[in-house]
């Protein structure tokens, strides 16, 4: 990982950790909202791959009314490159869980799921896109919770765990 200042502007901006772990928080959260044990860490690192992917964000919140296998079953599109953007966006995802622990928003139980734990605003701000991301995660999230089963959703997702 380069150092920050030795990143492109566009990486920066993209992949900031403070943004990366809003995105995260956002989605853990929702998970949390249905399952209480919060979110197990193989499943966050999906979040970030799925939800800072334009074409991949956009169909999410398009059929946000659906259920998340139904929408990769129609839209097998969304598998193309996802394992290479996981193995990419891995980095940043650290960066995020990093800043979240630092900032003392993050624990990690004993079972090794993720929970929120305090400083996170309910409230959506930002711009249109990053609100865009933010509600993708936590349809993920929520999604995420509803299945319950690791297996299923990283096979629907043609990714090996």
């Amino acid at each position: 990982m380069k150092p920050w200042n030795e990143r492109p502007v566009e990486i920066r901006n993209l992949f900031n950790p403070a943004f990366c772990g809003l995105v995260l928080s956002r989605a853990i959260t929702s998970f949390q909202e249905s399952n209480d044990k919060g979110m197990p860490f193989s499943l966050s690192l999906l979040v970030l791959p799925l939800c800072l992917h334009r074409q991949t964000s956009d169909v999410l919140r398009a059929y946000n009314r659906s259920y998340f296998l139904k929408i990769i079953a129609e839209h097998p599109e969304l598998q193309i490159g996802l394992a290479r953007r996981c193995t990419d966006i891995l980095p940043f995802t650290f960066e995020g869980f990093g800043l979240l622990m630092q900032s003392g928003v993050l624990a990690v139980n004993d079972s090794g799921h993720l929970r929120i734990t305090q400083g996170v605003r309910k409230k959506l701000t930002g711009t249109e896109e990053s609100i865009e991301c933010q509600r993708a995660a936590a349809f993920l999230g929520k999604e995420f919770a509803r299945i319950g089963d690791r297996s299923t959703i990283y096979a629907t997702l043609g990714v090996r765990p």
